[in-house]
Order: structure tokens, then sequence, then C-alpha cells
């Protein structure tokens, strides 16, 4: 056991050079598309009884989620539209559950131009992800540990590009503890094929989280720690600009204690076991970097509600992400293991 700690510390400390959003190819990875995820904030490791949440977090597969099925429709930003399907099957219970998932992207159509900006038609752009995932129980411990082995897909007009990675989970999780933990190491991989000359890095993220599910009130508490590979992920917000009696215009400064709260998301779910859950969550970073100063947008704050009717389950979650513009996320989840509706 200490051996195999030895080697996944070294593992985690090894990736710690990686970059945030933004400077990579395949970025879409690090969308959620899971509604009960977004609600919570976006980035929740624990959700050990949903058949979306290995998407994220391999090492939540397990034999409660067996012959679970959902599909996810994100209405995002502009035109562009994403969305998910996961499934999940027990082989048997000595080889454990196989978790399979697809994620796609649709940026909508684009109008082409050449140099002389004489328009030359119109063109999509597309991503698409297939995943298979595998959790395994070590043994004489409450410790599970996940993979998930991905070939990604994008295209734009006739430019292509695909790669592989993986993701690696570990959690801590026993049905008698009100707590979960959660560690995951995501979109570790490679571009195979380039879109043109120069070979792009894929969107690494590494984050801890943890879940805790109060005794007497119908509550459970999600905290994560994302992007742990780089610490500065703090970025000025223009919103947030000085203008001096000389002209001179500087952003505000990002300081220590800023920076470090841009690293944690949270969220609360109330009646986390009934039909009917309401969710609650605040994403740190977002909020900052979205935030206006001359106007309340509510950036970072995202809610949301599930349904269970049946063995269908709806899950809904509204997101903020500019003041003109909301994102919904539909989750329809399906438990293929009841006979009836």
């Amino acid at each position: 056991m200490k051996n195999t700690l030895f080697i996944i510390i070294m593992f985690f400390s090894t990736l710690t050079f990686s970059q945030v959003g933004g400077e990579q190819v395949f970025n879409f990875l690090n969308v959620s598309t899971s509604a009960r995820q977004a609600a919570l904030g976006g980035e929740v490791l624990t959700l050990y009884d949903d058949v979306n949440q290995p998407l994220w977090n391999p090492s939540t597969i397990n034999k409660n989620i067996d012959n679970q099925a959902s599909v996810s429709y994100v209405d995002f930003l502009a035109d562009v539209n994403y969305g998910s399907l996961a499934f999940a099957h027990l082989i048997n219970r000595r080889f454990g559950t196989l978790h399979a998932g697809v994620t796609y992207v649709n940026y909508g159509k684009f109008i082409g131009a050449d140099e002389n900006g004489i328009e030359t038609g119109t063109f999509s752009a597309k991503d698409l992800s297939f995943s298979v995932g595998y959790a395994y129980r070590i043994p004489k411990s409450h410790i599970h540990a996940g993979i998930n082995l991905k070939y990604i897909s994008s295209s734009i007009e006739n430019y292509t590009s695909n790669g592989v990675a993986l993701d690696f989970g570990l959690t801590y999780f026993d049905d008698t503890k009100p707590y979960i933990f959660s560690a995951v190491i995501r979109n570790i991989g490679y571009q195979v094929h380039k879109f043109d000359e120069t070979r792009e890095s894929l969107p690494l993220e590494i984050a801890v989280g943890a879940s805790y599910r109060l005794e007497n009130v119908p509550l459970q508490w999600h905290i994560t720690i994302d992007n742990l590979q780089k610490w500065k992920v703090g970025v000025e917000n223009p919103s947030d600009s000085q203008t001096t009696i000389e002209g001179e215009t500087s952003n505000k400064s990002i300081t220590f204690l800023d920076n470090a709260f841009r690293h944690i998301v949270i969220g609360a779910e109330f009646f986390p076991n009934k039909p009917f859950n309401l969710r609650f969550g605040y994403n740190f970073r977002r909020g900052k970097e979205l935030r206006l100063t001359e106007s309340r947008t509510f950036s970072g704050l995202s809610f949301g509600f599930g349904l269970k009717m049946g063995r269908l389950k709806l899950n809904y979650a509204f997101t903020k992400y500019h003041p003109v513009s909301n994102t919904n996320t539909f989750t329809l989840n399906i438990d293929l293991s009841k006979k009836t509706f």
C-alpha cells in the first residue's frame, strides 16, 4: 500500500507544469454536460450515485449505476450546443462495472471568407469524444481507483484533428460514513493528428474534492479544489481597471488570497435522497473573471433541481456566464433495470 501511494504522489507531482483552459486543444473536455454537476458549480467529483459522474471521475464507477443510462443537452452561449450520452453495465460481480460515454459539441454555422474578405460560403465546426471507463476497489480498503480511455476528434471546415487521452481517479467511499473524498487527473493525452503544423497539448486538469452529508438535516455539501496543476489561475478582469488623472489605465492586481479562492468550487444539494432535489453552486473563478463592476451579473452562481418519476429522473441547471445570455442544461436519467415506468 505504501508503494502504491508513493507512485500516485509522484505521478501527480510530475504533471504540475501544465496549463489551464484556453491554451490547449480539445478544451471542450473540461465543460460539464451533466445538469446535476452544473447546478453544483460545474466541478463536483463525488457524485457516487450518478451515471454521468464517471465522465468526470472514473473512480465513481460502481455496481449501483448498473443499467443506468443518461442523455444530456446544454444550450450554451450563442449557437453552441453541447450534449452527452452515458451508460453503465455490471458485467459480473467478479469483474465489475463498465461505463461508456459520448460527448459532442456543435458550434453551428460560420461564414467563410478569403484573404480579400470575399465570402466563400458557410462551414461548421464540431467536437466529439468517446470514452470507456472501469473502476476497481483496492482490496481491504474503501479506496476505488478508476480509469477512462478516450478517443477525441475535432473538425473545423476541412481541417481535422484527433487524439487519445485518459482520466485517472481515486475515491474514498464507505456507505456507512457521511463523507466522500476524491482526487482526479483528467485529460492526460496526446494529439495524434494536428490541425496544422503545430502539435498542441491537451487541457490537463488535476483536482481534489469532498462531500459531506449532514446527519439531521437533508443537506449534502460539496467542495472541489481544481486546477492544482497551475497555481496562478487568476486573470485580470478589464472591468476592474482604474484610470488616473493623467489618463493611465491599470488593472486591479490579483492577491494571493484572491487567486487561492479561484481554485474553489462549492455546492449544496437539498433533499439528496428524495424524489425532488434542490441544488445550488458557486464557482469563485468564474464569478471573478465574468464580473462587471457597473452591473450585477450573478456570474459564478448556478442552481437547479432534480425530479424523479418512476424509472426516469429529470435534472435541470441554470448557469450565468454573461449578462445577456443564460446557459440551460437538461439531463434525463433512465433506470433500465426497472421493467415499468
